[in-house]
């Protein structure tokens, strides 16, 4: 062997060593993990029933869409021949993850806070049945959404574009699904499904919200609706409407968490895109129409427009040099 080779060697060797020995710090570090989580000041879920998946639910939601709108998101084709197999196979599939996944949340809810025994698995099993039942109501109410979008937007060429494209759409669909398990009390699983719509979207739909039919957000990017947001029949929301709370400072918080916090939207309302709306007795009148970048804090009546008076605009000219480096306006 020459002596680069050699060299070459002892370096690796010490390469080794040197890695060995900070892998050796390792069992320590561990050490520290486990003691915070026998503490009580960080946050982990050490126990032997598993929590909810989050990539469980993210699957049922895209089970619960195919049944919501069939045909449109299977890798199948689906025709009067297969309906019925193709729905009773999905609805199936929807009913045993469903089932499991509110199982896991309802036990989680039991230990770890120490309640009444709900008979968890049972109870899962009950809970995925009546959303089940509630599909055929969703889609009814999801199709005057998308005749909404497809009606409020002159750039939406057919139906088929709204529910293959459009971010609101989406954002709403999973909101319909999960606002239905938060009326059935099922913890946790709807707050995954609205914050996973959310991270795909940029719109973010509290499940505690009440939305009527027809409901349209166009582009969407920004859109917060709040907990305990009412917004009534063919309303139509444009990119960064904050339908939001008023800060408050943190001793008041806990005592409002079951108050109402966000507006009211009363049926047939307009409002553009920056608009920010707060407050729990902020109530904005049917037929109203709230312009851009508008902020309220107060209730508007009805068949009102709101909006920002008009700013003043400079027009002024770039200025250019001359031949002898003189500044002259263009």
């Amino acid at each position: 062997m020459d002596a680069s080779a050699h060299q070459e060697l002892e370096q690796c060797k010490v390469e080794v060593q040197t890695g060995q020995t900070y892998r050796e710090e390792i069992p320590g570090v561990v050490r520290e993990l486990v003691a915070c989580c026998l503490g009580r000041d960080c946050f982990d879920h050490v126990s032997p029933e598993p929590i909810p998946s989050r990539e469980g639910v993210i699957a049922i939601i895209h089970r619960a869409l195919g049944l919501l709108y069939p045909g449109y998101f299977s890798r199948q084709r689906v025709d009067a021949v297969n309906l019925a197999y193709h729905l009773g196979q999905e609805a199936v599939a929807l009913f045993e993850d469903l089932s499991r996944q509110i199982t896991l949340s309802f036990r989680h809810e039991c230990l770890r806070y120490g309640l009444p025994c709900l008979h968890c698995q049972e109870k899962g099993q009950e809970e995925a049945v009546l959303f089940l039942r509630a599909l055929p109501r969703l889609r009814t109410i999801l199709a005057t959404d998308v005749q909404a979008a497809y009606r409020g937007d002159p750039a939406a060429k057919s139906h088929d574009e709204v529910i293959f494209s459009y971010p609101g759409l989406f954002a709403v669909s999973v909101y319909r699904a999960a606002h239905q398990l938060l009326r059935q009390g099922v913890p946790l699983l709807p707050r995954i499904m609205t914050e996973y719509a959310h991270s795909q979207t940029g719109i973010d739909i509290h499940p505690g919200a009440r939305i009527g039919e027809s409901f349209f957000i166009d582009h969407g990017t920004g859109v917060v609706i709040g907990e305990t947001t009412e917004i009534g029949r063919r309303v139509r929301l444009y990119q960064g409407v904050t339908l939001g709370a008023l800060s408050l400072p943190p001793d008041q918080v806990e005592s409002l968490r079951s108050k109402k916090r966000h507006p009211t939207v009363e049926d047939d309302v307009i409002i553009y895109s920056g608009a920010t709306i707060l407050g729990g007795g902020t109530v904005i009148g049917a037929r109203a129409v709230i312009g851009g970048n508008v902020w309220l804090t107060g209730s508007v009546p009805p068949d009102t427009k709101v909006f920002l008076k008009k700013p003043e605009l400079i027009f002024r000219a770039n200025q250019v040099k001359g031949d002898r480096g003189q500044t002259r306006d263009r």
